[in-house]
């Protein structure tokens, strides 16, 4: 089968791998940087399991920015273009997605196009109505940042949303390259797979959210948040994981997602989605605080990435908690490797880890790594299980 994927971020590249082992795959991007690191078997994103297979694997890939070459040979073409939240109507924008949609069925409409950006409950639906094609089909994607291979190839569930012949064709090449046996695979309606995306994002986001309050009545009264996690994480209805407290979600799609559920909720009464949203609001105000009564005259940022072993900084909840503190009048200073600018949000970034430490009298440091050993004493963390 011939296998085109549209996007060469962290989904789309790890999508295009996992193809590439079994079928002729070509990967589409606008980005000559990111096409250019594919065709020279490099990886464009920061994925430990992305490098081990580009180096290590037998691939029919390639990487172009010829939408059109690429569409016209491919039997399947999956899309993994960003869906940004746009904060003047509240929901994605799917510009992107519509756009690569409309292409392929002028291009070639007996394609099979198959979306794995998250979007809007109803859009797949929709946008079969205004393409007059039955040919597209949404696939929910369930991937962690920094582990899109793995999880690629260890699924925790296979979804997809499509009923017929078709969404098994699609359910069978998924389950073609997959390492892990007894992977439930569920064929469901569109609006069901959309919702599974969304809701499954903004329970992640909830849990977040429920340990960091956790956290932050310990830390207001003086407790060990360890031991009241450990012990309510005791209970297997509850469960010791996704539990370690943070400066709040962030990172590109749970914060995304779950305004984009309370929007699909606009017409249905709701407490707790909003909630969520604003007890991430909260978090960070409380973190902010915390730092700021320790009355620092330069706080350090390190690191604005959301994970161990991630360069993905985008929405990162450090940010929230920097901007804050710098419209309190305090200097802060960024940490970050990954950013190649000598100012990021219009704050200093620093290149030099022994003058980053020097510098800053309060560290702040969403997650410990073994850089700031020495300075341990300087560090704000709430990395209490050390779980990256």
């Amino acid at each position: 089968m011939k296998i085109a994927v549209v996007g060469l971020g962290y989904v789309g590249t790890a999508n295009a791998i996992f193809f590439a082992r079994h079928h002729e795959t070509v990967g589409v991007d606008l980005d000559p940087v990111r096409v250019g690191a594919v065709a020279r078997g490099k990886s464009p994103v920061e994925d430990k399991e992305v490098d081990r297979f580009i180096a290590g694997h037998r691939l029919t890939l390639e990487a172009t920015q010829d939408a059109h070459a690429a569409y016209g040979k491919a039997d399947v073409v999956f899309i993994a273009t960003p869906t940004d939240h746009d904060p003047g109507t509240g929901q994605f924008d799917t510009r992107s997605v519509e756009s690569v949609a409309r292409d392929i069925v002028k291009i070639n409409p007996s394609a099979i196009i198959v979306i794995r950006s998250t979007v809007p409950v109803g859009f797949t639906r929709r946008l079969r109505a205004e393409l007059a094609t039955d040919r597209i089909v949404f696939v929910p994607e369930f991937l962690c940042e920094g582990r899109a291979l793995h999880d690629c190839l260890n699924p925790s569930r296979i979804v997809v949303g499509d009923r017929s012949a078709q969404g098994r064709t699609i359910a069978d090449l998924l389950m073609g390259g997959i390492e892990r046996d007894g992977v439930p695979v569920m064929l469901v309606g569109s609006d069901e797979a959309e919702a599974i995306k969304l809701f499954a994002n903004t329970f992640l986001a909830l849990r977040v959210a429920y340990f960091n309050e956790l956290d932050s009545y310990a830390m207001a009264h003086g407790l060990d948040a360890r031991q009241i996690i450990e012990g309510i994480g005791l209970d297997p209805r509850i469960g010791s994981h996704y539990n370690n407290p943070s400066f709040g979600f962030g990172g590109y799609c749970l914060p995304k997602d779950t305004r984009q559920l309370l929007a699909n909720y606009a017409d249905v009464p709701q407490n707790l989605i909003g909630a969520v949203i604003e007890a991430n609001r909260t978090r960070k105000d409380f973190m902010a605080e915390t730092i700021l009564a320790q009355n620092p005259r330069c706080v350090g940022i390190y690191r604005l990435a959301m994970k161990t072993n991630s360069d993905h900084i985008r929405h990162s909840a450090v940010q929230g908690i920097m901007k804050r503190l710098a419209a309190k009048g305090v200097r802060v200073i960024v940490y970050e490797p990954a950013v190649d600018s000598p100012t990021f949000a219009s704050l200093e970034v620093m290149t030099d880890l022994a003058a980053f430490k020097a510098a800053s009298d309060v560290i702040v440091a969403n997650r410990l790594t073994s850089d700031l050993a020495d300075v341990r004493g300087k560090v704000f963390t709430r990395d209490i299980f050390g779980t990256g």
